[in-house]
C-alpha cells in the first residue's frame, strides 16, 4: 500500500461511518470511524518515505499498529497536534478509540461524538490530518 491507497481508505472508511451512523448502526460506525483516522495517520508515515529509499526497520515495523497515539507519534505530528487548540480538543476524544471496540457497543453518543471530532470542519481531526498528508 502506498499513500494515496491509505488517503482513499481514510475518505471510504469516514463516507463507511457516516453511512452506518445515518442508518441506525452506531457501533459499526464508530469501529470505522477510528479506521479512517489510522488510515490518515499512515498515510502521513508513508509521505516520510522518500522514492527509493531503502526504509528505516523500526519506522516499518512500528508503523505496523492501531495505536492512534503511536500513529501520530510515527508521524511526527504531535507537536502540531498541541500547538492547534480546536485539533487538541478533538483528539482527546479520538485518541480513546481501539480496534478492540469491535466488541464493544458504544452507543449513538459515543458514535456522534466520535464522527463530530474526527470531521468537524477545519478543527476536525481527518481535516488536520489531510494538511499533513
Amino acid at each position: 500500500m502506498n499513500r494515496l491507497d491509505f488517503q482513499e481508505l481514510a475518505e471510504l472508511r469516514l463516507k463507511e461511518s457516516k453511512a452506518l451512523l445515518a442508518t441506525g448502526f452506531p457501533d459499526g460506525a464508530y469501529y470505522l470511524a477510528g479506521y479512517a483516522v489510522e488510515c490518515a495517520l499512515k498515510a502521513c508515515i508513508a509521505k516520510r518515505t522518500r522514492e527509493h529509499d531503502f526504509p528505516d526497520q523500526q519506522l516499518v515495523n512500528s508503523s505496523y499498529t492501531h495505536k492512534l497515539n503511536e500513529l501520530v507519534r510515527l508521524a511526527l505530528l504531535q507537536d502540531e497536534l498541541k500547538a492547534d487548540p480546536t485539533a487538541a480538543i478533538n483528539w482527546e476524544i479520538v485518541k480513546s478509540w481501539s480496534e478492540q471496540s469491535r466488541y464493544k457497543q458504544k452507543g449513538l453518543v459515543e458514535a456522534t461524538e466520535l464522527l463530530n471530532a474526527i470531521d468537524d470542519g477545519a478543527g476536525g481531526i481527518l481535516p488536520w490530518v489531510r494538511k499533513h498528508w
